[in-house]
């Protein structure tokens, strides 16, 4: 049976490294807001933008397109027969999370988020890493990651069923395996 499954949580949660490994190891297309926003915006993909919060390609407007562009590829794949879409970005607010709700219902699937949390040391290192690495993607600063923190809308609407909350503090490899088991007692691998 296809499927949605779509990692989020704030900037440097984990949910990239996770959501691209998770849909390599099934052999789902993996959709990456960071990726898709350059892509729109005419960029290469290690181009950095230092733009500020709802700045540039980070307005609201130009997250709405970002977040569209995920639901038309995911559900492209997914009518022509794939077995299902990985997406992988923040959203952090409920109208995103509906979105991919309604296409998921739409097609008649399940849809599985995974939150994907981390202690703020830990975001602290990776963003470090991150700003040293030439082909990294995202944009996202320490700076961003306090705002993101304080505008993010719990998943209060997310029923349990559908939601996973993960620490991605541990090796891949361990998410990775309790992910699977995690989506298997929910019943949708």
């Amino acid at each position: 049976m296809a499927r949605i499954v779509v990692f989020f949580g704030l900037i440097a949660s984990g949910k990239s490294t996770l959501a691209e490994q998770y849909a390599s190891q099934q052999g789902l297309p993996w959709y990456n807001t960071d990726l898709v926003r350059k892509e729109l915006a005419g960029l290469a993909a290690g181009e950095r933008r230092q733009d500020g919060y709802q700045q540039g390609i980070y307005t609201s407007e130009f997250s709405r397109r970002t977040y569209q562009a995920l639901l038309d590829r995911a559900a492209a794949d997914i009518l022509a027969g794939r077995p299902g879409a990985v997406l992988d970005g923040s959203y952090n607010r409920r109208a995103e999370r509906d979105e991919v709700r309604r296409l998921a219902a739409q097609l008649g699937i399940p849809c599985t988020f995974v939150l994907c949390q981390c202690g703020e040391e830990e975001v602290r290192r990776r963003l470090a890493e991150r700003a040293r690495d030439p082909q990294a993607v995202s944009d996202g600063r320490w700076e961003i990651y306090l705002t993101q923190k304080e505008t993010f809308e719990a998943p209060a609407e997310v029923p349990a069923e559908e939601l996973i909350v993960m620490n991605t503090e541990a090796p891949v490899a361990d998410l990775l395996a309790e992910l699977n088991r995690r989506l298997q007692q929910q019943g949708t691998v």
